[in-house]
């Protein structure tokens, strides 16, 4: 049975926030707008490279380090502003926590910026990197080791979907390695060996906490592990123009990556695509650590978070201020609360394309064995049809491009890139022409996702054609296969002929992937004329 649920209003920002993570090297700001429903879309991001700690962890912190570190406020400060940001979250790590002489820094952020910043102890900083990755990736009921290798210290947690069973902040943050080892250019297998050793003995708490939630999955987040999975992707021909959040490599992908880079020179590690030019001299020390971890815990595959503690900071506020509703339910699974988020921002035509999104799905369940489509194709398929008509939001006029512009630049959360891509080419798909040659960026893609979105937009071209009107005047209907021709019965309130119209004139992809006609009938029952 098709089911419609009633319209509701756009959703609009109630504030505008920046929150920001003053790192060991480097300080993340990010300017976040703040919904009613307690959701939030960033609206700009600035990273500056600040090193902190240069000339040593745990001593004062350096005459350059204060220049540097005020100068990269003052320019976050008129971002803020530039914004008209109402509030700045500031929150400091192991840089400033530590320093003999980080009280004065803080107090110099207040008087000459105007920002003040809260020192927060590493369990806290865990927590908040934490909450970042559940919400911006999709996580079961299975734990997953999160490292978040930053300068000063890392962060592990251990977690699943729905709670914490260990926090840690480490003192073994790839700046404080390399400061107190000095590895030599390359990296000699003695200082790997020395390295691993203090893992060793720092780690030992993780380990038993890990022995009781075992898991084969390590989930990376903030720059180093960044910097680790974009050299990766490179070598491996992998895209990460849409998003590198649940970026996914293989343990043997890693130390294949691994056997290479740490053969490498300062000179020769400059020239490696995907890493960023300040970390050249202190990225080895991570790259032994998650060697480390790897071989320490069985792990299997890393998955890469891009939130990391500065959206930590943006979901700390919206609990503690108590927006919106709670993430729980149906909405507690990342990919459905951020496809609903962006439907809400953007004034979807939500009986519709739920009705839509009805059909194509029943569509699918009776062809999904023949076409040969997955669990995980349904579920794309249901977003891209949720998502397909969003581009009105922009302009009538070739809606379908820009809703395929609105979905590859939203920052969809929990989703692969090809996911993502699978989404905006099946929604772009579903009106006027299917895939040509001319259409440079779906012919970038490989071949087999390009394979799944024409069986799917062929799917979504029919139900969408089946509410031509928009008025939902199929009630119901049923998917018959045989050997050359698929057979739709629709039930309907009205005149069936401008759907039946409306699904037959989009019908060809249709036809030409599952290789068979295609017959709409009408189904007649007593009572309705």
């Amino acid at each position: 049975m098709i089911i419609s649920s009633n319209s509701a209003s756009q959703i609009i920002p109630i504030k505008r926030i920046a929150a920001i993570d003053i790192g060991t090297n480097s300080f993340h700001a990010i300017i976040v707008d703040v919904y009613s429903d307690g959701s939030f879309r960033t609206l700009d991001k600035l990273k500056e490279m600040v090193e902190m700690a240069k000339g040593g962890m745990g001593k004062r912190l350096s005459e350059g380090a204060f220049k540097r570190g005020l100068s990269a406020l003052k320019n976050i400060k008129r971002l803020a502003d530039s914004y008209e940001c109402e509030k700045i979250l500031a929150y400091a790590t192991s840089a400033i926590r530590e320093a003999e002489n980080g009280g004065e820094f803080i107090q110099k952020s207040i008087d000459e910026v105007g920002i003040k910043m809260l020192a927060i102890p590493g369990r806290v900083e865990a927590e908040l990197i934490g909450l970042a990755v559940r919400h911006g990736m999709k996580l079961t009921e299975k734990p997953a080791l999160v490292a978040d290798v930053g300068g000063g210290s890392v962060e592990f947690i251990i977690g699943n979907d729905s709670e914490f069973f260990y926090l840690a902040s480490k003192k073994i943050g790839v700046s404080r390695m390399t400061e107190i080892f000095k590895p030599s250019d390359p990296i000699t297998e003695d200082d790997i060996q020395k390295l691993q050793a203090h893992y060793e003995e720092e780690l030992r708490d993780v380990a038993q906490a890990f022995a009781q939630h075992r898991t084969d999955t390590i989930i990376g987040s903030s720059g180093t592990m960044e910097n680790i999975a974009q050299m990766i992707a490179a070598r491996k021909n992998i895209p990460t123009d849409v998003t590198l959040n649940e970026l996914e490599f293989s343990a043997e992908e890693f130390k294949e990556f691994y056997d290479y880079f740490t053969k490498l020179n300062r000179k020769e590690r400059k020239k490696v695509t995907g890493l960023e030019t300040k970390r050249v001299g202190f990225i080895n020390t991570g790259v032994v650590l998650v060697d480390y971890l790897i071989r320490k815990f069985g792990i299997r595959k890393i998955r890469i978070s891009s939130q990391a503690l500065r959206e930590g900071i943006v979901i700390r506020y919206l609990k503690k201020e108590m927006i919106g509703l709670p993430w729980t339910g149906e909405m507690s699974d990342p990919r459905r609360r951020s496809v609903f988020e962006l439907l809400r921002k953007t004034d979807w035509h939500e009986n519709h394309s739920r009705h839509v999104a009805n059909m194509a799905l029943t569509i699918f369940d009776a062809l999904d064995d023949e076409l040969e489509l997955n669990e995980t194709d349904r579920e794309l398929l249901e977003y891209a049809a949720y998502l397909h008509d969003i581009g009105y939001y922009i302009s009538h006029s070739k809606h379908h491009k820009h809703a395929l512009y609105i979905i590859r630049h939203a920052d969809l959360k929990g989703f692969k890139e090809e996911e993502i891509e699978i989404i905006a080419n099946v929604a772009r798909y579903h009106r006027r022409s299917t895939p040509k040659k001319r259409h440079g960026e779906y012919w970038k893609l490989k071949p087999a996702i390009r394979k799944r979105i024409k069986k799917l937009s062929g799917i979504l071209r029919i139900a969408d054609g089946l509410d031509r009107s928009h008025y939902q005047n199929v009630k119901d209907l049923q998917v018959y296969s045989g050997d050359k021709e698929i057979k739709i019965n629709i039930r309907t309130e009205g005149e069936p002929y401008l759907e039946i119209w409306g699904a037959e004139r989009k019908s060809d992809l249709f036809k030409q992937m599952t290789g068979k006609k295609l017959k709409i009938e009408r189904i007649i029952e007593a009572g309705i004329g």
